[in-house]
């Protein structure tokens, strides 16, 4: 089974909606230790999921499949040779799936992103011809957070 291999570290930028890591990010595809890993490095701006408002009640823009959605984004607004738009989708469902997001939540984000995410995949395009960045410094002395995994803390 594939896996994100550390921890999600972000904080939230003021405009409310953005959030930037602060340390890198990693999921293997396919399955751990695959080989084919998708590193997401420090300093990139995520929205996680961009669900509209008045979904928020059932579809957070952040929920259990936020880890995937990040993963997600990069690949969007890196637009890789190697990851279509379809493989960048198809590879956000097997993230949430590996979340352990249910299933039919899973679904209707991955169904949203099929039919409506070709309008920020080209908004993304445009948006870098215009010279604008989704990643920002950070500086190099960032504080080392213990590789913890939830369960250790639930009882």
């Amino acid at each position: 089974m594939s896996a994100f291999t550390e921890n999600l570290i972000v904080s939230p930028l003021p405009d409310g909606k953005t959030w930037v890591l602060r340390k890198s990010f990693s999921y293997d595809v396919g399955e751990k230790d695959s080989g084919e890993t998708i590193k997401v490095p420090a300093g990139f701006l995520t929205d996680f999921t961009t669900i509209p408002r008045i979904f928020w009640a059932i579809l957070p823009r952040w929920g259990k499949y936020g880890n995937a959605a990040v993963i997600h984004d990069y690949l969007y607004w890196m637009q890789f040779e190697k990851y279509s738009r379809k493989r960048a989708d198809q590879i956000f469902l097997e993230g949430m799936l590996v979340l352990n997001t249910r299933k039919w939540i899973a679904k209707i984000i991955y169904l949203s992103v099929k039919y409506f995410g070709s309008i920020a995949w080209y908004g993304n395009t445009k948006a870098k011809a215009k010279g604008i960045k989704r990643f920002i410094d950070i500086p190099q002395q960032t504080i080392e957070i213990p590789d913890i995994q939830l369960k250790d803390f639930v009882r």
